[in-house]
């Protein structure tokens, strides 16, 4: 599987971005989906993940309610609107895709750089 992230750019704080992760080499019906992000200095941190087959969202308590993550099942991409961005949100943005019921996060793409401005 591999996983291309793009989208990323400078935004003012309170504007929005979309991040799209195009995903490919094989079939992915049994997938599970996520997006994290890595500010300097700081560990990874998960953002919010979703299932390949069902509509099921899961998002970490500091991006609930402005992040929406989303899949297009027809065209293979995952994508994360992020509205209402923070300067905290500045970060490199990384998808990750795994095997549904598994704990791991086998395939990473190669992040796409956020920056917001303050």
């Amino acid at each position: 599987v591999q996983l291309q992230a793009s989208g990323g750019g400078l935004v003012q704080a309170g504007g929005s971005l979309r991040l799209s992760c195009n995903v490919s080499g094989r079939t992915i019906s049994n997938y599970k989906m996520a997006w994290f992000r890595q500010a300097p200095g700081k560990e990874r941190e998960f953002l919010a993940n979703i299932l390949w087959r069902v509509r099921s969202t899961y998002y970490a308590n500091s991006v609930a309610g402005r992040f929406t993550i989303s899949r297009d099942n027809a065209k293979n991409i995952v994508y994360l609107q992020m509205s209402s961005l923070k300067p905290e949100d500045t970060a490199v943005y990384y998808c990750a895709a795994g095997v549904a019921g598994s704990r791991d996060w086998t395939y990473w793409g190669q992040g796409t750089q956020v920056t917001v401005s303050s």
